[in-house]
């Protein structure tokens, strides 16, 4: 966002540059940092078998996650208009705050802090850096941009849905598949079913399970 009051170099440059730093360093960590949490998963999965009943509770914040990321996903129109009905009425990053919710599930299956802390640096990492230059992006493309961040929070949702000028819209099944967002329950799937047969099938590979 160019500000036409401030001079190249002043102030108003900063924040640009604090996005591009910190969007460098994101990318050469993300890999890295899959691999650590991959691993401190499977270490974890492996030192004790999940309780049942924490893999009850997760599903309390694993299925909202995956229901908010396909209902997002099924409003969304990136790069042709901005999202303000749906639930972008509520907040500004659903699938981002989906993405979390899934996260914090598989910690609580887990009942691991490690995992659970190297997942929350993970995503301040990664996303804040994202949602930044994201925000960049549309308010440079849609002048109603900062009206709606005014009635809109970044990512803790508000409880009843902001007014907006924008047409109501509605979800859209064409939207979701071409997003590809079912990947997501997939992945959600094939984790649970991890936290099922990993352990076992480690313990054959290994010579028997602890």
């Amino acid at each position: 966002m160019t500000n036409p009051g401030n001079q190249p170099g002043t102030a108003s440059t900063a924040p640009a540059d604090w996005i591009t730093r910190w969007q460098r360093v994101a990318r050469r960590i993300r890999v890295p940092l899959g691999f650590v949490a991959a691993a401190l998963y499977v270490s974890e999965l492996w030192r004790r078998a999940p309780l049942p009943a924490a893999v009850a509770w997760s599903l309390a914040l694993v299925l909202p996650g995956l229901w908010l990321r396909g209902y997002a996903a099924g409003y969304v129109k990136k790069n042709r208009e901005l999202t303000q009905t749906g639930p972008y009425a509520h907040t500004r990053n659903p699938l981002y705050l989906g993405s979390m919710l899934i996260a914090a599930g598989f910690a609580v299956a887990l009942q691991s802090w490690p995992f659970a802390l190297v997942l929350a640096v993970g995503f301040a990492v990664i996303y804040v850096p994202v949602i930044a230059s994201e925000e960049r992006f549309l308010r440079a493309t849609f002048a109603d941009f900062d009206g709606y961040c005014r009635r809109v929070p970044r990512l803790i949702p508000r409880l009843t849905p902001a007014r907006t000028d924008a047409e109501r819209g509605s979800f859209s099944l064409e939207l979701y598949l071409r997003h590809r967002e079912y990947n997501a329950a997939i992945g959600a799937l094939v984790l649970y079913l991890s936290l099922l047969l990993l352990r076992p099938a480690l313990g054959v590979l290994l010579g028997g399970a602890h």
